[in-house]
């Protein structure tokens, strides 16, 4: 159904004029702190060529929306958001499946500027990309600590939905630490600030204008409309995607070798620790870092760099953030006593293959809502 925008008229004298203040004090407002940070967040648009079924290429309806398309493949049209994140470089942040497969890049700043953007250097794993342009007059989002979030924090997603131009909405951390299986290295902060088509790889900011995530997915109905349910990507996770972007064009994972899984509530009453606490190893592979160090099955994970382990996918996303050579300080816990380890982590014996990351509607065939991560 098409929406219209009606015109509404203003009557030249208005009556009942909101206050500026109550009670001797100023109405809250976020206008201050967004004048500041909104030069940061760009719009995408990306146009690039898509493989075809060849049994689509004679259907009538295919050719209503697509014309006559070269055999094999068809023209394709994207658009998402991005963050600067280094003024002085011209690096933007955004998501992987925004520009991914794309043949041009066209960036668009809040002040008008356009510019033509190169990859610097793709994650699919982690859905993250950083983007250059050239690095004139920009302004850059400063970074928050998403690891202190809380449930209830308040903060504003801006980006440019169904490319109308920048848009803020607002809303509160739902819940963190979610893994929903929409990506391979999953952490997601969870939000009711209203996410649609066009605000993948904007930012998720806090109430002091700090980047706290990426916006990347939502929980869509199957017109793909917002259900107060969104996902991004701690900046925490991804700060570590962008130094090894950064330094080295591309992103090198390792292996620790082993095989861990969560800790339930009678595990953790008969191992004398608390719920959601730690990640007992079930295998150590032979070989592999984690056995050359000593670490045992059945060991628990407690802490890795400093960072506490609440699950086993925490254990897979930390190891996930370090670059084949990385030290690892870890503490054990083995017979109720606590032991400190470093490993070294290893190159991969064996990558796993890695799906490109979806950028249309991931719509089942019936009427159940579906998660969308083409946010774009």
């Amino acid at each position: 159904m098409a929406a219209f925008i009606l015109p509404i008229a203003v009557p030249s004298t208005v009556y009942g004029a909101l206050p500026t203040e109550v009670n001797g004090q100023a109405l809250p407002s976020l206008a201050t702190m967004l004048e500041k940070i909104t030069p940061a967040v760009v719009n995408i648009a990306t146009e690039g060529r898509q493989p075809v079924n060849d049994s689509l290429l004679n259907d009538p309806f295919f050719k209503r929306f697509f014309g006559d398309t070269p055999p094999g493949e068809r023209q394709i049209n994207g658009t998402g958001s991005g963050v600067i994140i280094h003024a002085q470089h011209g690096h933007i942040l955004t998501n992987s499946h925004v520009v991914e497969s794309a043949d041009a890049i066209h960036v668009t700043l809040k002040d008008g500027r356009k510019y033509l953007a190169e990859v610097v250097g793709i994650d699919p794993r982690a859905d993250l990309a950083v983007i250059q342009i050239p690095a004139e007059r920009l302004t850059a989002m400063r970074f928050g600590d998403s690891d202190r979030l809380r449930v209830g924090d308040f903060v504003v997603a801006i980006g440019n939905p169904y490319s109308i131009g920048q848009t803020v909405t607002s809303g509160i951390i739902s819940a963190l630490h979610r893994n929903p299986g929409i990506s391979e290295y999953e952490n997601f902060i969870q939000t009711d600030a209203p996410i649609n088509l066009g605000n993948s790889g904007g930012p998720l900011v806090n109430l002091n204008g700090e980047l706290i995530g990426i916006n990347t997915a939502i929980l869509g109905d199957q017109g793909g409309g917002n259900l107060g349910i969104g996902f991004a990507v701690p900046i925490n996770t991804a700060a570590g995607v962008i130094t090894q972007i950064v330094r080295y064009g591309n992103v090198e994972r390792g292996q620790l070798g082993v095989e861990v899984q969560d800790i339930d509530p009678a595990m953790a009453r008969d191992f004398g620790i608390k719920p959601n606490e730690g990640a007992i190893i079930n295998q150590v592979l032979a070989g592999s870092p984690a056995e050359k160090a000593g670490i045992e099955a059945g060991d628990i994970i407690i802490k890795m760099n400093t960072k506490n382990v609440h699950s086993a996918v925490d254990v897979k996303n930390i190891i996930g953030d370090l670059r084949v050579g990385t030290e690892v300080h870890m503490t054990l816990l083995r017979a109720g006593r606590p032991r400190n380890i470093t490993v070294i982590i290893a190159p991969p014996k064996m990558e796993k293959s890695s799906a490109p990351t979806p950028t249309g509607n991931l719509q089942n065939a019936t009427a159940q809502p579906f998660w969308e991560k083409g946010l774009r």
